[in-house]
């Protein structure tokens, strides 16, 4: 006998007559909850990736998520709107705490929360009604008394630590765009939210916590890429789900509301600029227009070539001759150089050198780090030669290092990273896999970061090393070859 199909509209009608089915099948399915009672915010259908964030957040066995997708995804209304009432009504969380941007955010993740609760006349019918004991709805925290539930929103920075309902810790943590592209310009910044998130917000749950993650790839260190990393190399155990418009094959995510081709560039017109499309909507990590060194041009390598011996090995240092906790720090930036001119290949070396100092241990570090690098015979030591800097120049002289002095006078730091750009973009500077993470950093938020002395210990290196790679050729005369002088 054939199986009689039924109709979406026809299970729609169904449900929307009988109160029973409709609460049941509420609290087993997730994306029915949202469907039945959150119809207001369908302005669409669902799309797959909209159904697979339903289906993952339901799911009881995944108790960590981390989840970027494009803006007007609807990741904000399902996570941080409708999971928290969902969670609520099925009696599976006793505690739900929201962790937002700031206050005002706070507040109005918890306004919606509460105009559900309080006019959403089917909900209400289903499984309210949501009355609260006398002065439980606050500013950032709502008590169900009918549940036994508890919703607290906290903004980024704020501390949680201990925060207790009753006899429950937290046993559902969303937290929802804690970071913005202003917080992630600097790695004091950075640390500040991975710190916050990984020390305080996620330990203050238990063993059953579900902990839901959602933002954007504001910057290639940010909370988003940094729990990526470590979802990828098992450190964090959970699942990490990426969702921007149009994928690889530039194929629409959502087709169901972005059809055409038209559809999706009367979207892209309607973005300011073409670095926030690419930010927002396609999860691209983008520079910003006033960088001097793009991310995407840094070139990896893996291991130096041993076909040919390198021209020398040298060691750029940027002197901060002072231990107090403000002062900037000393940096030493090692490199192998081969070739010459178009030629040139610079390696730079994995580990630098970046600590508080006195006069005496800089002096210490700078000749075990020359002798090392030449295994035991001293390598080229170049220092930016100002002020008191050109006593340690003559201090390592005098013991025997080739320690060189280099003059920067003219050119502020901005504009010695601009003169080397171009060696980095065409591939003449190399930097290695691992091991100078924070040199690139620094190199790509110039004039962002707080600290810039790799940056600084950098460009005095590779300014010399182009100024001793550059050579004439010198043709005719009576001579029957070519003579290359290096200057």
């Amino acid at each position: 006998m054939k199986k009689r199909e039924i109709s979406k509209d026809a299970i729609k009608k169904h449900i929307k007559k009988d109160k029973s089915v409709r609460r049941n099948l509420a609290r087993k399915s997730f994306y029915w909850f949202f469907t039945i009672y959150l119809s207001s915010y369908i302005k669409y259908e669902s799309a797959d990736f909209q159904k697979q964030i339903f289906n993952v957040a339901q799911d009881r066995i995944e108790k960590s998520i981390v989840i970027t997708a494009f803006r007007g995804s609807g990741k904000s209304t399902i996570a941080s709107l409708a999971y928290p009432i969902w969670a609520m009504i099925t009696g599976a969380k006793k505690f739900i705490i929201i962790l937002s941007q700031n206050q005002n955010l706070c507040k109005l993740i918890l306004a919606n929360i509460k105009a559900e609760l309080e006019k959403n006349s089917l909900l209400i019918s289903d499984f309210g009604p949501f009355k609260q004991i006398d002065d439980e709805w606050r500013a950032n925290s709502l008590l169900v008394n009918a549940y036994g539930t508890r919703i607290a929103c906290i903004s980024s920075g704020e501390s949680i630590r201990g925060i207790r309902h009753k006899e429950n810790r937290p046993d559902l943590i969303i937290i929802d765009d804690v970071e913005d592209v202003a917080s992630t310009k600097t790695k004091e910044g950075r640390d500040k939210t991975f710190n916050w998130v990984t020390r305080e917000v996620i330990p203050t749950g238990d063993k059953n916590t579900k902990t839901i993650i959602i933002g954007n790839k504001l910057h290639e260190d940010c909370l988003m890429m940094r729990l990526k990393k470590a979802i990828e190399d098992g450190s964090f155990p959970a699942t990490y789900m990426e969702y921007p418009l149009l994928d690889e094959d530039g194929v629409c995510l959502w087709p169901q509301k972005f059809p055409t081709e038209e559809s999706i560039k009367e979207l892209k017109d309607s973005v300011v600029t073409d670095s926030a499309w690419k930010r927002e909507y396609l999860l691209m990590i983008v520079a910003d227009d006033d960088a001097v060194i793009l991310r995407e041009w840094i070139q990896p390598y893996d291991n130096i070539p041993l076909i040919e011996e390198p021209r020398f090995i040298a060691t750029g240092i940027d002197l901060a001759i002072s231990e107090n906790s403000r002062a900037d720090l000393t940096a030493m930036v090692s490199a192998t150089v081969f070739g010459y001119g178009k030629d040139l290949k610079v390696y730079i070396l994995p580990n630098p050198i970046n600590k508080r100092l006195s006069f005496p241990e800089t002096v210490n570090i700078a000749k075990t780090l020359s002798t090392a690098l030449g295994s035991g015979i001293p390598t080229k030591l170049y220092i930016e030669e100002v002020a008191y800097q050109s006593a340690i120049i003559q201090q390592l002289k005098s013991d025997g290092f080739p320690a060189e002095g280099v003059k920067v006078a003219g050119n502020d730091k901005r504009a010695r990273l601009a003169i080397i750009a171009h060696w980095i973009h065409n591939g003449n500077i190399l930097f290695p896999k691992q091991g100078c993470e924070e040199l690139i950093s620094q190199l790509v938020d110039f004039g962002y970061e707080s600290h810039d002395d790799l940056a600084d210990a950098f460009a005095i290196l590779v300014l010399k090393i182009i100024q001793k790679s550059r050579c004439y050729i010198i043709r005719g005369g009576r001579l029957p070859f070519n003579i290359r002088v290096e200057i």
